[in-house]
């Protein structure tokens, strides 16, 4: 149901989206600590959703759905932000254009699988892919004018940032490329026709 509280937490980490754009346009240290906050919270709903549809059984086809989902809105929205009001530093440019590109090649992926009644489950390097590129993201939301606000001078945010976006291509590229490779025998499995074509 979409009313269930896993569903809800993943439907707030969509609805913090807009929130974390508008913060991030002010260009200021209070905006960026506060984006920071509200995509620590955004976050946080992304482990509590499943650890809860778990633990009180609500798991669901529109949970398993909504998570991945909500996931990739949250990380493309957030890089395309970062990069087109320049908070994102040049030489992660390219990252973030392999991340893009990797999600909407498996997304594509998912949805023909989708049409032909077959299913491409998460593989454990997909969330470690996630969960380095969301910590990659959030030193970049907060980036140097929030280290300077929270009298951390020392630390350089934003380098970090674009360091582990770049950290995050390894299992992006790698894990986009299993997923690939199992779509495509999948689909070769289910058409004999095209299995015996490329034997022959």
């Amino acid at each position: 149901m979409l009313t269930d509280l896993p569903n809800v937490l993943t439907l707030l980490r969509i609805a913090a989206i807009p929130v974390l754009v508008a913060l991030l346009a002010l260009h200021s240290a209070l905006g960026n600590v506060a984006a920071c906050v509200v995509y620590t919270a955004a976050c946080i709903t992304d482990y509590l959703d499943g650890a809860l549809a778990r633990r009180w059984q609500m798991l669901s086809e529109l949970g398993r759905m909504m998570d991945p989902i909500a996931d990739k809105l949250l990380v493309g929205a957030l890089l395309l932000a970062l990069a087109g009001l320049t908070v994102l530093p040049v030489f992660s440019l390219y990252a973030a254009i392999i991340i893009m590109l990797r999600e909407i090649l498996v997304s594509g992926l998912r949805e023909y699988m989708a049409s032909q009644r077959e299913t491409l489950p998460s593989t454990r390097l997909a969330k470690w892919k996630t969960g380095i590129q969301m910590v990659a993201i959030g030193f970049l939301i907060g980036g140097d004018k929030a280290a300077v606000a929270l009298h951390l001078t020392f630390l350089p945010a934003t380098l970090i940032g674009g360091i582990l976006l770049w950290i995050s291509v390894i299992p992006t590229v790698l894990s986009g490329w299993g997923y690939l490779t199992a779509g495509l025998s999948r689909m070769m499995a289910s058409d004999p026709r095209k299995s015996s074509k490329i034997v022959s």
